[in-house]
């Protein structure tokens, strides 16, 4: 897959799987715009590609909850990328909180940044596509959780399930303006976002088992998926949810 004289948005790009896409699309030919709330981490990722001498690229500040912030990113891309033709919304945060035990502050924190970042994110760029009247590509990150439900994770699992809808209804929307839609679900993938859960053997185990490959994911295997959905060979596809999560969501193998 090509993605020469392309401009890719990637929120979230300072580390883990935003980091992973912003790398593949580089390497793809892409100029990329690499936004995080983590300016160092954006500018760390950055000059990665321009050491690689794959293209341009642009680090950028951006709080996904906050409009202002949203439009100031956008704004600086386009000026100095030119225009935005894809968008990976790959910014997220995750609680470990019994439900019993959730505060309003933390689930306020994470359906902002992870559904209202989203949204934002997407309607500020879907309104740039528009007005430039070439379409593009938007791609989410749900998550295997998006479609089923883990224990300690109300409001991660809620938002994921909001950015599944979401994606379709965006899907429909955007389909006459030539824009097309879709999120990847990913199972568990070793990010700094999942540390906790490396080197204790029972922890690992039990991914194990979670994953009938018998492993865990690492965040190149979901980048390849993202670039998929935002290139031309995907051109039939818009409002769907695509999972890369070792068979994790198909179900539980005997035991």
């Amino acid at each position: 897959m090509k993605f020469d004289s392309k401009c890719a948005l990637v929120t979230g790009g300072g580390s883990g799987i935003g980091r992973a896409v912003a790398l593949a699309f580089a390497n793809a030919g892409a100029s990329v715009a690499v936004a995080d709330l983590n300016l160092e981490a954006a500018e760390k990722t950055a000059r990665e590609i321009e050491a690689a001498d794959k293209g341009k690229s642009l680090a950028l500040a951006v709080d996904v909850a906050n409009p202002e912030s949203v439009r100031a990113m956008i704004d600086e891309a386009v000026a100095k990328l030119g225009a935005i033709d894809i968008l990976v919304n790959a910014a997220g945060v995750r609680e470990l909180v019994p439900f019993l035990d959730l505060s309003p502050e933390d689930w306020n924190r994470v359906i902002s940044i992870n559904l209202t970042g989203t949204f934002l994110c997407s309607q500020a760029v879907a309104r740039h596509m528009v007005k430039r009247g070439k379409g593009g590509r938007i791609v989410n990150l749900a998550s295997a959780v998006g479609l089923t439900a883990v224990t300690n994770r109300a409001a991660y699992v809620s938002s994921k399930h909001a950015v599944v809808g979401l994606t379709k209804e965006m899907a429909l929307e955007l389909a006459d303006k030539k824009i097309n839609v879709a999120a990847v679900a990913p199972g568990v993938i070793e990010t700094s976002m999942t540390a906790s859960y490396f080197g204790n053997p029972a922890i690992e185990e039990a991914l194990r088992k979670l994953h009938p490959l018998g492993r865990w994911g690492q965040p190149h295997e979901v980048a390849s998926l993202v670039l998929f959905l935002a290139s031309d060979e995907a051109s039939f596809i818009t409002g769907s949810t695509h999972l890369v999560d070792g068979g994790w969501v198909a179900g539980t193998r005997n035991f």
